[in-house]
């Protein structure tokens, strides 16, 4: 079980010491998302943030990149610390070059899917990707609510990587609380980004305790 609090929900004023407080909360990752105002109609931050906090932590960054030409970031983002970057199945045909050139800097490669897009465009790419983000939510905004019709994406995702034997991650994304991640835990994830519902908590600690309690009771 991995859990990932979303760095865009915390306080952007305090950018150093929401690291600080996330990787002392006992964190598996921090999720980064990046944003172009493009791919999605919002926009984040970029490496050069990603690269201030760096030095901070050790724990792993998980760069999810909502970006219509995400490979003119791979780069920066690798110098700036990443460990895996995350690209949309959106994008088409381009996939299959996006992983090479990820896989090429060394870092992990993980696919996304949208709410709307079919989980089998993902199936194609199974083999050489680390990670599957299943959206649970429309990207671009944090603070949505959770889409209970992707639970079926996470079930499928899981049937597909016991039938062949597959060691990708599932993560999901959106909408993630305790009882929602216990719900994701049950049809097959094993990693959850939360932004929202852990980053509101004073005591982040005991907040991801609780998720972790929840999951594995699931």
């Amino acid at each position: 079980m991995i859990i990932a609090p979303s760095l865009l929900a915390a306080d952007f004023s305090r950018l150093a010491a929401e690291t600080l407080r996330t990787a002392r909360a006992k964190a598996d990752w921090l999720h980064l998302d990046i944003m172009d105002g493009h791919f999605v109609p919002n926009i984040s931050f970029g490496p050069t943030v990603v690269k201030s906090i760096r030095p901070l932590t050790r724990m792993p960054f998980d760069v999810h990149l909502m970006c219509g030409r995400p490979e003119i970031l791979f780069e920066p983002f690798a110098n700036a610390g990443a460990d895996h970057l995350t690209i949309h199945v959106e994008l088409g045909d381009n996939v299959k070059d996006l992983i090479w050139k990820i896989k090429s800097l060394g870092l992990q490669v993980g696919l996304a899917v949208n709410p709307p897009t079919p989980i089998s465009s993902a199936q194609p790419y199974l083999s050489q990707i680390d990670i599957l983000l299943v959206m649970t939510v429309n990207p671009g905004f944090g603070g949505q609510s959770f889409i209970p019709e992707t639970l079926p994406k996470v079930q499928q995702a899981a049937a597909w990587r016991k039938e062949h034997g597959l060691t990708y991650r599932i993560e999901v994304d959106g909408g993630i609380n305790n009882a929602t991640a216990a719900e994701c835990a049950r049809a097959g994830a094993d990693t959850f980004v939360a932004g929202t519902s852990l980053y509101s908590q004073r005591q982040m600690k005991r907040a991801i305790e609780k998720m972790r309690k929840a999951v594995d009771k699931a």
